[in-house]
């Protein structure tokens, strides 16, 4: 498995990352087109949403300006050949997947915008950081691995470690320091997550379970629980017994 898998792929990735806020301003510049929405530049961005809606802008592909009782630079109004009428002011909800801009949504105030933001976030604590999976995604001889892992009280020193869940035929994994990520792991110790594998694999860590801890770990998951009842994770392979 590539450490640096395509996070779309992983099942363990839950939520948005880097979420912001940007107001827009939907104008009507034409009545056989739809609204076109434009960041206000940023020369205006201490105009309160009263002194934006209604008011007569100019635009380009990247800005609009407010012209109707604000003063625009020359140079700013040469860049803008479109006219219009900004018709409200949205606050975009946007986030990042990947590298790749996500629209999550619009709001109409910066307070609303603020609160989808907040609960997105989960600001008061972390979420999905602890996982209970059938143990049906890794082969019989796996789990006696992992099962062999937890009874023994030397540490692995390969930044996760098995544990027993008493009275349970479950298997608890610790995962340390995620995420797994290049960036991450370059500031713990000065590796990388193909290094970190590599050492894995060459310490006999069966690459089934590796391959499940580097996605969780990547999706920085903590605690890692394998339990014959628990729910199949759609996503990851399944082992017949």
């Amino acid at each position: 498995m590539n450490p640096n898998a395509n996070p779309v792929s992983n099942p363990f990735v839950r939520g948005y990352n880097s979420l912001s806020i940007q107001r827009m301003i939907a104008i009507a510049y034409d009545d056989d087109c739809p609204l076109t929405y434009l960041p206000l530049h940023a020369s205006q961005s201490h105009l309160r949403d009263d002194e934006i809606v209604l008011f007569t802008c100019i635009f380009c592909d990247d800005f609009a300006l407010v012209s109707g009782e604000q003063s625009v630079p020359d140079e700013l109004n040469l860049q803008c050949r479109s006219h219009g009428v900004a018709r409200t002011v949205v606050y975009a909800v946007m986030a990042d997947d990947s590298g790749t801009p996500v629209h999550v949504g619009d709001t109409y105030s910066e307070e609303a915008a603020r609160n989808v933001v907040r609960r997105l976030r989960f600001d008061t604590g972390h979420y999905s950081r602890c996982w209970e999976i059938s143990s049906g995604h890794l082969p019989e001889e796996t789990m006696q691995y992992l099962e062999d892992l937890a009874d023994t009280s030397t540490l692995t020193g390969l930044l996760f470690e098995a544990f027993r869940i008493p009275d349970s035929d479950a298997v608890g994994v610790k995962l340390i320091a995620t995420p797994w990520t290049d960036a991450n792991l370059k500031i713990i110790d000065g590796r990388d997550a193909q290094a970190l594998h590599n050492e894995q694999a060459d310490a006999c860590v069966p690459s089934p379970l590796l391959n499940v801890l580097h996605l969780a770990a990547m999706a920085d998951v903590r605690i890692l629980i394998f339990d014959p009842n628990a729910a199949i994770l759609d996503g990851l392979p399944v082992y017949e017994e």
